[in-house]
């Protein structure tokens, strides 16, 4: 699944670790093959993390959480990621290429877990610790899993619909792809909240984190169910499909989305979309690398580590986005 650009940093160290961009990076998949004896001629141990991609601004965002931490605990940061995220075997080799160099720990963001598990086998055999970040994987020597915690997540999308809803009114749920670990917890997270509450789940469909198919899905659940009142979609780019859909159909429903994109900030500032459940890339990238140094010095270090949510209206989204461009020094 794409992914667009998120962020969150409340109590989240936005503006605290932003200054920490320090670390020895590396901004391209061609510049993970850089030597390590810089790394090895200074003493300081290295940190591989390896991304789905390095595309959009969630990446660059994450590497800035990354790099923080490595300034703080006085490593090394090589960050390295395919040029998209459907590149699983480009990926898969440059897990390899650290392993190779014999960073001290690694921290990757699994693009598909099935197609990493022989590279992750190599990190264990060469006594290399690894944590997983953004996305979990069945790895049962893993250090730990990093990133949002989607079920909760979800559970919070549900809520705060259910707070704008009467008993009784129809919600409608677009989500990713069938399968998707990821949109299962976030779409299952929303139903319980929206049950508990009373509110009827008239609809849920996969429109596979694509916009256009969000668009058609919404038309189609709108000829069934004119009534929706409110839609929720497990990415932002659904959302927004569902949103052109509902307006066309002058439907007065409102949209809550997932990730903190761009395009869902600007437009919930317009008055379109009610609200986007935020994620936190930049904590995941500096707890992920923080639990990559503990791992190496063989400290404690908990199997989940939950980065936390925020939802994002127009009572927060300005000051939401200040903090964005802190972290990007726009």
């Amino acid at each position: 699944m794409k992914k667009y650009m998120k962020a969150m940093i409340p109590v989240l160290l936005f503006g605290a670790l932003a200054s920490g961009c320090g670390s020895t990076t590396n901004g391209s998949a061609s510049s993970n093959q850089k030597d390590s004896a810089t790394s090895s001629s200074q003493g300081k141990p290295k940190v591989g993390v390896v991304f789905k991609a390095l595309n959009d601004e969630y990446w660059k965002i994450m590497q800035a959480g990354a790099e923080a931490a490595g300034k703080k605990y006085g490593v090394d940061v090589e960050v390295a990621g395919p040029a998209d995220e459907t590149q699983v075997i480009q990926q898969v080799s440059m897990i390899e290429d650290d392993i190779t160099k014999k960073v001290s720990a690694l921290a990757v963001a699994p693009s598909q877990p099935a197609t990493v598990l022989p590279a992750f086998q190599k990190a264990k055999q060469a006594n290399i610790p690894l944590v997983l970040i953004d996305s979990d994987a069945s790895f049962p020597d893993k250090v730990s899993f990093v990133g949002t915690g989607n079920f909760e997540a979800g559970k919070q999308a549900g809520k705060f619909i259910a707070s704008k809803l009467q008993k009784g009114d129809k919600v409608a749920i677009i989500r990713g792809s069938l399968g998707d670990n990821t949109h299962d917890e976030r779409t299952n997270g929303a139903e319980e909240a929206l049950k508990a509450a009373g509110i009827n789940i008239a609809s849920v469909q996969p429109a596979d984190s694509d916009r256009n198919k969000a668009l058609s899905v919404m038309e189609n659940i709108l000829q069934t169910q004119p009534d929706i009142k409110a839609v929720y979609g497990t990415s932002d780019e659904m959302a927004l499909g569902a949103l052109r859909a509902l307006k066309s159909e002058h439907s007065k429903a409102f949209v809550v989305g997932f990730n903190g994109s761009s395009n869902a900030l600007d437009s919930i500032k317009a008055g379109d979309m009610t609200a986007s459940i935020a994620q936190d890339p930049y904590k995941i990238g500096y707890l992920g690398v923080e639990a990559a140094v503990k791992a190496m010095k063989k400290e404690a270090v908990d199997k989940r580590i939950d980065s936390g949510t925020k939802v994002i209206t127009k009572d927060n989204v300005v000051e939401f986005e200040n903090n964005l461009k802190q972290i990007l020094g726009k």
